[in-house]
């Protein structure tokens, strides 16, 4: 088992400054207010909010649109190493 956390707020975006493609590559879940979301392209969970993509429609810029949502964020390992 594993000991490594994971951070308080990651991106898929490699633009951002939150973004970690290691840890990305790895496989990272995201469990918000109890349900597994697997549309989820930016998190942090000491604010306590989401970035869920809005289904295939992108900005002018090619990136997916998103909604934030506020509540309860538990990022995990999908796989463990």
């Amino acid at each position: 088992m594993s000991t490594e956390t994971l951070p308080d707020r990651l991106s898929t975006d490699p633009k951002s400054p939150f973004h970690d493609a290691a840890l990305l590559e790895r496989g990272i879940g995201i469990k918000f207010n109890g349900i597994d979301r697997n549309n989820v392209e930016e998190y942090c969970v000491s604010e306590g909010w989401v970035r869920l993509a809005v289904g295939k429609t992108v900005d002018r810029h090619g990136k997916a649109m998103t909604v934030k949502y506020k509540g309860t964020v538990e990022p995990y390992f999908r796989a463990p190493e």
